[in-house]
């Protein structure tokens, strides 16, 4: 079993920033990849950021590349999601998941847990 808990969100105006927090506690979360996604108000659950086990590779959704970047620190079992330049659109409850096959992948449907999420209000 693994549990995620993220932290970091709030209230922030367009173009500040802010940096996401997910802990993971459980086995061998090291070897797991870690994702971000997302969901709007009124909106589906899409992909955000995503991160291969040994950190090798990431990958991006298109509204979010240049702006945010996705890392880890496998010592302290920590993703982090740092937001850059936010915009309205950016609004969203933000959760962490991890892919037990540590690829990374930005398929919702390969993540195997799930944080229960943090709010991110962007202002205009």
């Amino acid at each position: 079993q693994v549990e995620l808990v993220e932290s970091g969100g709030g209230l922030v105006q367009a173009g500040g920033s802010l940096r996401l927090s997910c802990v993971a506690s459980g086995r061998a979360v090291s070897n797991y990849g870690m994702g971000w996604f997302r969901r709007a108000p009124g909106k589906e659950r899409e992909f955000v950021a995503a991160i291969t086990w040994d950190s090798r590779n990431t990958v991006y959704s298109d509204s979010v590349k240049g702006r945010f970047t996705i890392s880890r620190t496998n010592s302290e079992d920590t993703v982090y999601l740092q937001m850059n330049s936010l915009k309205p659109e950016d609004t969203a409850v933000y959760y962490c998941s991890a892919d037990f096959w540590g690829l990374g992948s930005p398929s919702k449907s390969e993540y195997d847990y799930w944080g229960q999420g943090t709010q991110v209000t962007v202002s205009s």
